[in-house]
């Protein structure tokens, strides 16, 4: 367990709970996980692609697809600049929006979240805290033949006003071409009977739960970032329960921020010269397929995968996919410092091969395992920090969406420094105020998902 441990930051950034009513302690929570984790049958085999059925390699169309062509596809991806090819991959191709979603209501005066202990194939632990609804379009119109999810019925019926947060944000742009998820937040008078696999949360509770490695998933925190602090009325319509936290750090906005945050990202979207296609598999020179997993000839982040899955006490119990493996660990990091009063974080322009406009907003840091990058001062000065254990509020390691990625779990870290450390920013990057990075949240593929993660982790 990793605790954040800056008190100048957290004295800040930090949820009061002392008005905290929760409907289960925080330890019960964690011991139900534990009996589900010893109590559930999870297998998960890897296989050669030709024992994947109905998984198969289409030549004709170049791509990994099942016959009907549903879930996803794995094609390849060359990013090309001039004549020059600078990147080819495997890509995940999932063009349905699924639907990400968590129901909130009041309990003895607490907003509770209905969460959900769940199991995907290339969970590293198994059970992970997930959303009420995490299904893709595939899932929740049966096409796997199996049964709808649980309180689905809630967010295809929701009244507007019903409605906190609605948002189509992205995911790994580095795995997926252009792939967006419904990012959905609604309310209810209705105190949802819980399930053997759902209980009722506070927002303190799953903020504390993220302490622990691996244990909320993606989903979650990319839903929980997008709570739109700075445009609701915290007494009515924000699920939590103090005065609106960080004060003046949650309403402070400044427009040379966001003028010069989207002056980076209309310079690149105007003048690269980078241009990305997807190509058959077979086109791909540097990867190779061999006998249980797709992979390059040379270093690189991640391979493809084929496994038998069986997971009890989902909608089906059975069934093969391919998945992506991530080969070692990646490094998410958050730079912030004090500006005037104001707690600013140090985001940047990333753009990305997947990206479904080319560039997002980032974090600080973003290195994944083999990628090669040239490090500047700004990168320097975060590995150095690293290294003297110096100022590090938030450390731990999380992993990333398990229904399509095998034991991918990956370091996320804030650092607080002092502004002055960084004489010149290098090119794309933006000291950002909490409640900028909040505003852009309530924007369709603004921020990236590795951004929201770690904004999801701040106790706000």
């Amino acid at each position: 367990m990793k605790k954040s441990g800056n008190d100048i930051f957290n004295s800040i950034l930090t949820l009061d709970s002392n008005i905290e009513k929760p409907v289960h302690k925080t330890e019960d929570i964690l011991q139900w996980v534990k009996k589900l984790n010893n109590t559930l049958t999870v297998k998960v085999n890897k296989i050669s692609l030709e024992d994947c059925n109905p998984w198969f390699y289409d030549k004709n169309e170049g791509c990994i697809r099942n016959p009907d062509g549903a879930f996803f596809k794995i094609y390849g991806l060359k990013q090309t600049c001039g004549n020059k090819i600078i990147l080819e991959q495997p890509v995940i191709v999932q063009n349905e929006i699924g639907f990400l979603g968590i129901i909130t209501c009041k309990i003895n005066g607490t907003w509770h979240y209905l969460m959900q202990a769940k199991v995907e194939p290339g969970n590293p632990n198994c059970v992970q805290i997930a959303p009420t609804l995490q299904a893709t379009k595939s899932n929740f119109m049966r096409k796997h033949g199996g049964k709808a999810p649980k309180y689905l019925e809630y967010f295809l019926n929701v009244k507007t006003e019903n409605i906190i947060v609605d948002q189509i944000q992205s995911e790994q742009s580095s795995r997926f071409f252009k792939k967006r998820n419904r990012n959905i937040i609604i309310k209810t008078n209705e105190i949802i009977k819980e399930s053997d696999n759902f209980k009722w949360m506070t927002l303190k509770q799953i903020k504390d739960l993220m302490k622990y490695d691996n244990l909320v998933n993606m989903d979650t925190r990319t839903v929980i970032s997008c709570i739109p602090y700075i445009i609701t009325n915290p007494d009515e319509d924000v699920p939590y329960n103090n005065k609106p936290y960080l004060y003046k750090n949650i309403y402070a906005m400044e427009r040379k921020t966001i003028v010069e945050l989207y002056n980076s990202i209309n310079n690149h979207k105007m003048f690269s010269e980078t241009k990305t296609n997807l190509v058959k598999l077979s086109e791909l020179k540097t990867w190779a397929m061999k006998p249980k997993e797709l992979v390059c000839k040379k270093p690189f982040s991640f391979k493809t995968i084929f496994c038998d899955v069986t997971i009890e006490g989902r909608e089906v119990t059975h069934w093969k996919q391919p998945l992506i493996a991530s080969i070692g660990k990646a490094l998410y990091g958050l730079l912030c410092c004090k500006d005037n009063g104001i707690i600013k974080f140090l985001v940047k322009i990333c753009p990305e091969a997947g990206c479904f406009d080319s560039v997002e907003i980032g974090p600080t840091i973003q290195n994944e395992y083999n990628m090669k990058i040239k490090e500047n001062s700004v990168q320097e000065l975060f590995k150095q920090k690293l290294i003297d254990k110096q100022n590090i509020i938030i450390d731990c390691t999380l992993s990333e969406e398990g229904g399509r990625f095998y034991h991918d779990a990956n370091r996320n870290v804030i650092i607080m420094i002092d502004k002055k450390e960084i004489k010149k920013l290098p090119s794309g990057y933006v000291w950002c105020d909490y409640g900028t990075i909040n505003i852009l949240t309530q924007i369709n593929n603004c921020l990236n998902i590795q951004l929201r993660n770690l904004i999801s982790l701040l106790e706000v």
